[in-house]
């Protein structure tokens, strides 16, 4: 297993460490309850540092993220981000991941730990007629994500730059905590506001340090893995190998906002066609009528005991102190409101489905 440069820091924090995407990661410090609503209420850290990163370089950057990714990164203006994913050319996923125009001509991509190998072997087939300048950077670099509704606030004193100007899915390039050109993005993932920090693995000891040091007064806490996953789910984002795959089309996963036709990319023509002809099944969001936690692979049955679909994600939402979920249904059955049923165990749960996200700020 890889570590990453803030392994034994984690370890010294008493973290529950499992192995992840074949890095060895902190599940949990307190519990997941615990660092849930640390990050709902104040602010956390997530080291994630496991992620990968790519560089595009040069004249011919734009052109190759173009045909590889689904959404325009033509319209990204310097300092902006966004939301893609990279289509495979059987109507499904290699991976989601975010597109940074950091320079005129260099992007930076952020890509699934999981899938950082099959990413760049994916991204340089389609390069070799393109000729893009590309680098493999994740080795080097760590990534921290501050969040919660005091994150901003908490990390104001260790930066120039005004954090509440850095609008979501933009970044700025500044000092941090002592240490000079990193990423300062607003691109979390929990829906609960805060920060990004990309900077060197040698750099990222004396940013933790620092972060903590600033958020002390804040209540701030190391968050760990489980709380990430009950955090995205609550908002409804999708994660890579639960509800995204190599098997589902962003059509039929809710991604459509972020497939654009007005571009050439890979299986950009049969996708058209199956965004025009409506796809066979849809993503759908539920919540449990009754006590239950549904879980990755429960089978979705309907009133006769029919299985009609299947459970991607399910958690009991800590916010919410009901189970909720993501699946897969025929898409004459997704409609908002419509009953459905969870199969827990041996008992058919009632579901209904509802409109994302399952949590708001008030």
């Amino acid at each position: 297993m890889k570590n990453t440069a803030l392994t034994q820091t984690h370890i010294a924090l008493g973290a529950k460490m499992v192995p992840f995407a074949g890095y060895n990661m902190p599940v949990s410090y307190e519990g997941v309850n615990i660092e849930h609503e640390t990050v709902r209420k104040g602010v956390g850290v997530f080291d994630v540092s496991h992620m990968g990163e790519f560089l595009i370089e040069g004249p011919n950057a734009l052109k190759l993220i173009q045909k590889v990714s689904s959404n325009d990164a033509s319209k990204l203006a310097l300092g902006k981000a966004q939301y893609s994913c990279l289509p495979n050319e059987t109507g499904g996923i290699v991976d989601d991941l975010i597109v940074y125009r950091v320079k005129d001509k260099t992007y930076l991509l952020v890509v699934n730990a999981s899938n950082i190998d099959k990413d760049w072997q994916h991204i340089a087939n389609y390069n070799k007629e393109i000729g893009a300048e590309m680098r493999n950077i994740s080795d080097g670099f760590s990534l921290l994500a501050i969040q919660g509704p005091k994150a901003v606030e908490a990390m104001q004193s260790l930066t120039s730059v005004d954090l509440s100007a850095i609008k979501f899915y933009h970044f700025e390039v500044a000092d941090f905590a002592g240490i000079e050109h990193v990423i300062i993005s607003a691109t979390g993932y929990t829906g609960s506001g805060g920060i990004e920090i990309y900077c060197k693995n040698s750099e990222v000891q004396q940013v933790w340090d620092k972060v903590f040091e600033a958020g002390k007064e804040f209540g701030i806490k190391p968050i760990g893995l489980a709380a990430r996953d009950t955090l995205r789910l609550e908002m409804g984002y999708c994660l890579y190998g639960n509800d995204i795959d190599d098997s589902t089309s962003p059509i039929e996963a809710g991604l459509g906002w972020i497939t654009k036709f007005t571009k050439d990319f890979v299986n950009s023509d049969a996708l058209a066609k199956e965004k025009e002809a409506g796809p066979q099944r849809k993503l759908i969001a539920f919540e449990l009528d009754e006590r239950g936690i549904p879980r990755n692979g429960y089978d979705i049955v309907d009133d006769a005991g029919e299985k009609i679909g299947i459970v991607t994600s399910g958690t009991m939402s800590p916010s919410l102190n009901k189970g909720i979920g993501l699946g897969y249904v025929p898409t004459d059955i997704s409609t908002v409101g419509n009953s459905i049923n969870i199969q827990i165990r041996k008992k058919a749960v009632p579901a209904t489905i509802v409109k994302l996200p399952f949590y708001t700020t008030k």
